[in-house]
């Protein structure tokens, strides 16, 4: 199955300045069209995964900017609303809305969900995502999507409350190498949720395009579902991108080849890129290299 691509890079291509605290989240209430104008892009590019505008949404953020509380959970509903009308507008069947669940450093806008170790225990984190998780759950997305996790700990109460929701979700881990950004092996990382039935995918994104093979073969080793969506390959100084971009269709057929059962893209890969990749592992299926590129993790339809 075929993800979409970065959300924020497409709304950055179409000349919207996201550098404020919220980043895509604040068009939620600013120019929610174009929210949906981007999702659609990416169905007429063949993914059949939309992922919400609620990576970097939280309480705190919207106060912040005088949003209460009452409208801030509208405004996290809104972002599962709109990917759902532009699934709708698309009319295609087995399309899924993935509602994002950004990290807690996320919200923080400093960078911390590429460092971890916040400094937060498990039964804090679990406290601080509860109500968000829980409004996501309760708003009509076909799965949870728990991304660009830096650390085993937080995705410990991730888990935690994806089972005591009963939604099925997927985990997928920021990494650096073969360890989360935190600097815990991608082995214990990917066991935290290894025996969780609402787990059914878990994986790695918003990395670097070369680690994902090896955290394919890490993750399969658990039986579940994999799950890679990296960057470009450049890479965030603080100030701009840098470095060449690596990202390409050849890779993510080497993905899929891996074992990754869904694929797609995240920070500065766009609708055209995932467009190269939908007609590559096309390409691939047709040549019988493999039975089915799909997923039947239990919230996908393709």
């Amino acid at each position: 199955m075929i993800s979409d691509g970065g959300l924020a890079t497409e709304l950055e291509a179409r000349g919207h300045d996201l550098s404020d605290p919220l980043w895509s989240a604040r068009l939620l209430a600013d120019d929610p069209d174009e929210i949906v104008a981007v999702h659609a892009a990416y169905f007429r590019a063949c993914a059949m995964i939309a992922t919400t505008a609620s990576y970097q949404a939280s309480f705190q953020g919207f106060a912040s900017r005088g949003i209460d509380r009452d409208e801030a959970a509208g405004l996290l509903r809104r972002s599962v609303e709109l990917a759902k009308t532009a699934r709708d507008e698309a009319d295609t069947s087995g399309l899924v809305v993935a509602a994002s669940v950004g990290p807690y450093g996320a919200a923080l806008a400093d960078g911390s969900e590429y460092r971890g170790r916040y400094g937060l225990s498990v039964a804090a984190l679990r406290r601080w995502h509860r109500p968000r998780l829980e409004i996501l759950a309760g708003a009509g997305a076909d799965v949870l999507a728990c991304e660009t996790v830096p650390d085993a700990d937080e995705a410990e109460a991730l888990v935690d409350l994806v089972g005591s929701v009963g939604m099925p979700a997927w985990l997928s881990y920021t990494v650096d190498g073969t360890r989360t950004r935190a600097g815990q092996p991608l082995t214990d990382a990917f066991a935290v949720a290894a025996g969780v039935r609402e787990i059914v995918a878990i994986g790695v994104n918003c990395c670097a395009p070369e680690d994902v093979l090896p955290a394919i073969e890490i993750a399969s080793a658990t039986g579940k579902p994999v799950i890679v969506y990296p960057n470009s390959g450049e890479r965030w100084d603080g100030r701009g991108w840098a470095g060449r971009r690596s990202f390409s269709a050849r890779l993510a057929k080497q993905w899929v080849a891996a074992g990754a059962r869904i694929v797609g893209g995240c920070c500065r890969v766009g609708p055209a890129d995932i467009a190269e990749v939908r007609r590559a592992c096309t390409e691939r299926e047709k040549s019988g290299a493999v039975s089915r590129f799909g997923c039947n993790s239990g919230f996908c339809r393709g």
